[in-house]
C-alpha cells in the first residue's frame, strides 16, 4: 500500500536536509494540532522501515492557558500509534516581567526554549518542530516588510552553543496539504484559541502569501527556492 502524498513530500525534506540520521534521538514537540501530529504520525509510520536507525518521543508543553493543551483523545490516539508521550508545564504569564507585553511570538519562544532545555538534559540530538511552508513563508514576509532583514526558519538548523540540530521534516507541505492528510487520516487535532495568537503579526503575512501566491502550492514552493537560488550580482 503506498504511502500518503504528505508523507512522500516529507521523506524528500528529511532527506535533502539529512534530518534522520542514524542513532538520533528526536525530540517531538507536539502542541495538539494537526501539523504536530501529521509530522508525529509520519515518524511513528518512518519506525517501522528496516532502516529506521532512530528513536523519539512527544513532548508537549502545557502552559496556564488551557485554550493550548492536548485533548484526552489526541493523547490516546497517539498511544495508538505506540508514540511515547511527555508533558511539561510552563508558567508563562507568570514569565512576563514588568514592561513586557504577552504575545503568540514570546510565548512560542518559551515553550521553545523550553523544548531545547529538555531536550539537552535528557541527551536528544533533534528537535522536530511542526513548522509548514507556509510558516516558514509568512515569517519571511514578516521579516522582509517588519525587519528590512532577509531571513526566516530554515529547515534544519545546527545549534553553535549545544551539541543539538532543530529539524522542521514540514518544510516542504504546505497548509493544504496537511489539512487534506488531517482530514483523510480523521484527526482528532485541538486548536489554540488563544487570546495572543494573532497579534504577532502573522495574520496579515498570512493575508499578503495569499495575495502574492492565490494559495497555489507551486507558487509558495518557488519562493522557497528562490531563497537557494540568490543572485547576488543583481542585489544591492
Amino acid at each position: 500500500m503506498p504511502q500518503p502524498p504528505l508523507f512522500s513530500i516529507i521523506d524528500k525534506a528529511v532527506f535533502d536536509y539529512h534530518m534522520i540520521e542514524p542513532g538520533d534521538r528526536i525530540l517531538v514537540g507536539a502542541s495538539g494540532g494537526k501539523d504536530s501530529t501529521a509530522m508525529i504520525e509520519y515518524f511513528a509510520n518512518r519506525l517501522k522501515r528496516s532502516d529506521a536507525h532512530f528513536s523519539f518521543t512527544a513532548l508537549h508543553i502545557e502552559t496556564d492557558f488551557e485554550a493550548c493543551t492536548m485533548s484526552p483523545k489526541l493523547r490516546e490516539q497517539l498511544q495508538s500509534w505506540n508514540v511515547e508521550t511527555k508533558s511539561l508545564f510552563v508558567d508563562v504569564q507568570n514569565r512576563v516581567q514588568e514592561g513586557q507585553k504577552m504575545s503568540c511570538y514570546w510565548c512560542s519562544n518559551q515553550r521553545r526554549n523550553e523544548l531545547v532545555h529538555y531536550a539537552v538534559k535528557n541527551g536528544y540530538t533533534k528537535i522536530a518542530l511542526g513548522h509548514h511552508l507556509d510558516d516558514i513563508l509568512e515569517t519571511l514576509l514578516m521579516n522582509m516588510i517588519g525587519k528590512g532583514k532577509l531571513y526566516t526558519m530554515p529547515p534544519r538548523l545546527n545549534y553553535q552553543k549545544y551539541p543539538l540540530s532543530i529539524i522542521r521534516p514540514l518544510c516542504y507541505a504546505d497548509v493544504e496539504t496537511i489539512k487534506l492528510h488531517a482530514k483523510a487520516a480523521g484527526y482528532i487535532s485541538t486548536t489554540c484559541t488563544c487570546m495572543f495568537q494573532d497579534n504577532s503579526g502573522r495574520k496579515d503575512a498570512r493575508a499578503k502569501l495569499l495575495a502574492l501566491t492565490n494559495g497555489d502550492r507551486y507558487a509558495k514552493e518557488r519562493m522557497f527556492n528562490s531563497l537557494r537560488n540568490i543572485k547576488t550580482e543583481y542585489l544591492p
